[in-house]
C-alpha cells in the first residue's frame, strides 16, 4: 500500500475505524492500557480486521510500523512504569 503522505497516529486511528481527533486518541490510550505480556495486535479490544491490519503491517515492517510502534508504546505506558526499578 503506497500512501500519499507519511502515516500518522491520526491516520492509523482512521484506518482502524476509530475517532482520530487528539482528545479521542488521548482517551483511547488512557482507557486501553495493556499488560506488558500482551502484544498490540493480540489486545482483546480489537476486532478481527483491526488486529489483522496491525499484525500484517507490523510483520511487513512497512511505512506504518513507526506509528504502530508508537501506539504500542503508548498502550504499554502503565505496564512499563510498573516494571521500572
Amino acid at each position: 500500500m503506497i500512501l500519499e503522505q507519511q502515516p500518522t497516529l491520526e491516520l492509523l486511528f482512521e484506518q482502524l475505524g476509530l475517532a482520530a481527533d487528539e482528545a479521542a486518541i488521548d482517551q483511547f490510550v488512557k482507557t486501553h492500557q495493556l499488560p506488558s505480556e500482551v502484544i498490540l495486535p493480540d489486545a482483546s479490544f480489537w476486532n478481527e480486521g483491526q488486529s489483522a491490519f496491525l499484525r500484517e503491517h507490523w510483520h511487513q515492517d512497512d511505512e506504518w510500523i513507526v506509528v504502530i510502534d508508537q501506539l504500542n508504546q503508548l498502550l504499554h505506558v502503565e505496564s512499563d512504569q510498573l516494571s521500572a526499578p
